[in-house]
């Protein structure tokens, strides 16, 4: 799977209520809050670019106007297409439903929330995965229902959720970043559609890709272990803190 022919998808529409400010729509995207003097939106694009992938498509909705002028800013490069969310005040499956035109395109894609900042050797390692259908998982988790769980029984993934209901051996965190083959990317789709055209747009993405874990045959769905790599998800001020003052300096420069 040559990452010269695979898409990618950053999931960047959301509003970011947790991360909080004075009033509704005072608050940056999160997709370009800054760290290092980059922000996390230059880094996804700089780091896709450098593993091969060049094809780059951004949801947005938010303060949409705002992530497209910091996408022109960015240095010369393969231009990125960027995709509305016109009910982004909804949850995420609306925002994968959006991309449904990528995900349909007959090509593996690369899918991401926009929301992480992490170690460019964390996307190395989901773009050169021999894995055609490939989950990033830390086995360093918190407790409690935040964390969404890539749960593993003998050596295969059988749930995928933050309150997992099939037994497992035991679980990791997932990351957030996924790769799919042509055919999977293609079920996402349908069944991310599926959701909101049942009036179900206040589902997360994760529903949808944990339906077809359910229904899939054993091994079609593998993951790497990127346990011994710094990464944070961005979704309260502590976290934004916490990145700056612990993972950024652990970083890969």
């Amino acid at each position: 799977m040559s990452p010269k022919e695979t898409k990618a998808v950053i999931l960047a529409a959301g509003v970011g209520r947790r991360l909080g400010g004075a009033g509704p729509g005072d608050h940056p995207p999160k997709a370009l809050l800054d760290f290092g003097g980059r922000s996390l939106l230059a880094r996804h694009v700089g780091f896709l670019r450098d593993c091969g992938v060049a094809d780059i498509t951004v949801v947005v909705g938010y303060q949409a106007d705002k992530i497209r002028a910091a996408l022109d800013a960015l240095p010369d490069g393969t231009a990125i297409q960027t995709i509305a969310n016109p009910d982004f005040r909804n949850g995420s499956v609306v925002s994968l439903a959006t991309a449904e035109g990528v995900l349909r395109a007959g090509r593996p894609v690369v899918l991401m929330d926009a929301d992480v900042l992490y170690d460019r050797r964390l996307l190395s390692r989901l773009v050169g995965s021999a894995k055609p259908n490939c989950f990033l998982l830390d086995k360093a988790i918190e407790p409690g229902d935040e964390p969404v769980k890539l749960c593993i029984s003998g050596g295969q993934i059988v749930d995928f959720h933050k309150k997992p209901q099939k037994s497992h051996e035991w679980h990791g965190e997932s990351v957030g970043f996924f790769r799919f083959a042509t055919d999977a990317a293609a079920e996402l789709a349908g069944r991310a559609r599926g959701y909101v055209d049942a009036g179900k747009p206040q589902l997360e993405y994760e529903e949808a890709i944990r339906d077809m874990i359910l229904a899939a045959s054993p091994g079609l769905f593998g993951y790497e272990d990127v346990s011994d790599l710094p990464w944070i998800e961005i979704d309260f001020q502590a976290d934004v803190d916490k990145a700056r003052a612990q993972v950024l300096p652990a970083l890969a420069s």
